[in-house]
């Protein structure tokens, strides 16, 4: 049953509360972290490449969490866990839901690792100050973290079911024809890195040991919603790379067809599954209301961030796009978030997307723009 509407500020009134407070905390963390650490070196000083000798083991760390890119990386984990939650409908025990946020989360930066590996030569041009150009990662130390994460979380997958040991493969396949081959190649490329968001998805659904037979169609179904989604997603964060892009040979959607184009495709994406994620829930009576109350507040990101985007048509760069794309990473952590409180107790989802939603902002805000360009004003 939908409760009376008057619940609404009841239920959102907490979360309102801590969303608040964490703005405000991440808005003064921001301020004393640029304060402490300026940015006002000349760029050839601080971003030259160094020797093994100059590299502190906090240089090494940070370049390390620079990698892990924690403002992505959430959204997988996340994604897993609302897949694991939805085929359970209730939140999994403690084991499996550690296991479904966390293993997807090693399978992607262990990608990540290999992505930045295959991308060093052209980022040591368009982006040096990156970890491994910069030489705070060795590209084979790159390649054995990565490999470390991979494997510890393929020996894990074995405490889940067969499926989920499967999985794996499939996401190093999906992982790896992305970051050598599809990447550079428009459209496909979008789709394989949806593709991947897919296969952590079904990674939760897997995990609590159901069978394919005694799937609900709905769940398959849901797997659409988020293909459409991150295909989007990574299309919004090829704008943000449009120029480097062009330079380096890469014919992404951005790159081919330009700005406005690529604009367009992005809401025709956004067409497809946002109705497509409320009307599932709808029509086969999966998910309680929580769910549509925090979609409110996911449809209100979407909303300014489009019009974000509208307004910086004119007066395009690396750094509004950068802006637009954070917008749709809290977006679909948003999302994620809503379909766990969903099928959990209010309390378990808050307290997830609230701390979900704190890693993702201080990761963004301290980190990266000193990953994504040389000076950070």
């Amino acid at each position: 049953m939908i409760p009376h509407i008057l619940c609404i500020p009841c239920i959102l009134k907490p979360v309102f509360i801590i969303l608040q407070t964490i703005i405000l905390y991440v808005i003064l963390s921001y301020k004393r972290f640029k304060s402490r650490y300026p940015f006002t070196k000349p760029t050839q000083e601080l971003f030259k490449l160094k020797t093994k000798s100059d590299i502190r083991v906090i240089d090494k760390l940070f370049a390390h969490l620079e990698t892990w890119r924690l403002y992505t990386v959430i959204w997988c984990g996340l994604v897993s866990l609302a897949g694991s939650c939805i085929a359970y409908e209730s939140f999994p025990t403690l084991k499996i839901a550690l296991m479904a946020f966390f293993i997807p989360m090693m399978g992607w930066t262990a990608g990540l690792y290999l992505s930045d590996f295959l991308d060093r030569k052209l980022d040591a041009i368009q982006k040096p100050h990156r970890p491994i150009p910069s030489g705070r990662i060795r590209p084979y130390e790159a390649i054995g973290v990565g490999a470390v994460l991979a494997i510890t979380g393929f020996i894990l997958s074995f405490f889940l079911s067969f499926y989920n040991v499967l999985l794996v493969f499939v996401v190093a396949f999906l992982v790896f024809s992305y970051a050598k081959f599809t990447k550079s190649r428009g459209l496909l490329g979008n789709i394989n890195r949806g593709a991947v968001t897919v296969a952590a998805y079904f990674f939760g659904v897997f995990s609590i040991g159901q069978s394919i037979e005694s799937i609900p169609v709905y769940i398959w179904l849901l797997g659409f919603v988020f293909l459409f989604h991150d295909t989007n997603s990574n299309l919004v964060g090829a704008i943000r790379d449009m120029e480097g892009d062009k330079k380096g040979g890469y014919v992404t959607i951005p790159v081919k067809y330009g700005l406005k184009k690529s604009i367009f495709i992005s809401l025709v994406l956004t067409f497809i599954w946002l109705p497509l994620a409320l009307f599932l829930p709808y029509h086969y009576k999966f998910l309680n209301i929580n769910f549509y109350y925090l979609m409110i507040i996911d449809i209100l990101i979407l909303f300014c961030l489009y019009v974000y985007l509208f307004k910086s048509i004119k007066n395009y760069s690396r750094e509004k796009a950068l802006k637009f794309h954070e917008f749709f990473v809290i977006e679909r952590t948003t999302l994620a978030s809503a379909f766990i409180f969903g099928v959990t107790k209010i309390q378990i989802a808050a307290t997830i997307y609230v701390v979900a939603l704190l890693i993702t902002l201080l990761s963004q805000y301290s980190l990266r723009k000193k990953y994504e360009f040389k000076e950070a004003s």
